[in-house]
């Protein structure tokens, strides 16, 4: 009992679409960071002059401005030329991290569309699990681990931003347009040192994610036992079942006996009917049973005056051979048709 009560064993694939349709999907927040920022600054790059013609217009814009008098009207102008400039210069921007955002969760976990997270959820307002779930172990691990990757890339970046830091006395020298190159270069490399970091720390989290995604997911043998039930049913209900079918085929095969023209014997073993139609190619099994079910087969036989032939090796033969419905084998015409001619010679056929 101990050991189906502990969940070792791997989810099924029902648990786990299960699961996803609650909208409970291993998504590592890690992964879709360094995929947006990548994009940001892919997209940036790509964006740069754009965006610097825009910036640029805007500034000289403001600086033709000098000298007018502001009033009302003048300040909603300025209002709407600013915001107009700063939508064109942060839309395309801010639309490119959007959809990479989008494609990083597709690429964890396919498209999912489910109403079940956001319905509202009451044992969700339970002040004390929220208290409980708030100091967890769990979210203590979070914490650190978040700490320690803040940390670190933070770190790491500021040692770059250090040593650019050096170089200004001797880019303080250089033209506006060499200073901006230069500025765009070191943040740049500041960047992509950070990206890579990230990115480091991204596969490691997608690693763990999983893994407690499916580690939590794991099943005992007796929720495996229950599933199978579940989906394919209770045994004892199909049992159930079948016997009912296998009753019902039983008494349909019984009503044919009757209109049978002969039955053949082994003569206690087996009982095979046989029905032959002049419109068939050849004679058909109506009935065929062993033992019990056989010796109802000849009861009803000789109550409706179908005749019973013994003929041990034909009645096997066709007993091993031949569905119920089904016409005999040609190998087995021969035999069949001195039986027939037999029954049809005693009925004056």
């Amino acid at each position: 009992m101990a050991d189906d009560a502990e969940k070792t064993e791997e989810p099924t694939s029902k648990k786990i679409e299960d699961a996803r349709k609650e909208g409970n999907v291993p998504k590592s927040q890690d992964a879709s960071g360094v995929v947006t920022l990548f994009v940001a600054i892919l997209a940036f790059l790509m964006l740069f002059p754009y965006m610097a013609q825009h910036v640029a217009q805007l500034f000289k814009y403001y600086f033709s401005l000098i000298g007018t008098p502001l009033d009302k009207l003048f300040m909603l102008d300025i209002a709407i030329v600013t915001i107009k400039e700063v939508l064109l210069v942060v839309l395309p921007l801010a639309v490119s991290v959007a959809v990479a955002g989008v494609l990083a969760a597709f690429s964890q976990f396919g498209f999912l569309f489910t109403a079940d997270a956001i319905q509202p959820k009451f044992s969700k307002l339970d002040p004390i699990k929220g208290m409980a779930n708030l100091f967890s172990i769990k979210k203590l691990i979070e914490a650190v681990k978040v700490t320690f990757k803040s940390f670190t890339t933070l770190g790491i970046g500021f040692v770059f931003f250090f040593y650019f830091i050096l170089e200004l006395p001797t880019v303080a020298l250089f033209g506006l347009a060499d200073q901006l190159n230069w500025l765009k270069d070191k943040m740049l490399i500041i960047a992509f040192v950070m990206l890579l970091i990230i990115f480091v720390f991204a596969i490691i989290d997608v690693i763990i994610v999983r893994k407690q995604y499916f580690d939590g997911l794991k099943m005992s043998k007796q929720e495996i036992k229950d599933e199978m039930k579940s989906m394919e049913g209770d045994p004892l209900v199909k049992g159930k079942i079948r016997q009912i079918q296998m009753e019902a085929s039983r008494k349909r095969m019984m009503a044919e006996v009757p209109n049978a023209d002969v039955v053949i014997t082994n003569p206690t073993h087996y009982a095979v009917a046989l029905k032959y139609e002049e419109t068939k190619r050849a004679p058909i099994v109506v009935a065929k049973g062993m033992d019990n079910i056989a010796q109802q087969i000849k009861k009803i036989a000789r109550e409706n005056n179908v005749h019973i032939v013994q003929n041990p090796p034909l009645a096997r033969s066709l007993y091993a051979e031949v569905e119920i419905d089904r016409q005999i084998p040609e190998e087995l015409f021969a035999a069949v048709a001195e039986v027939l001619a037999y029954v049809y010679k005693m009925n004056k056929k």
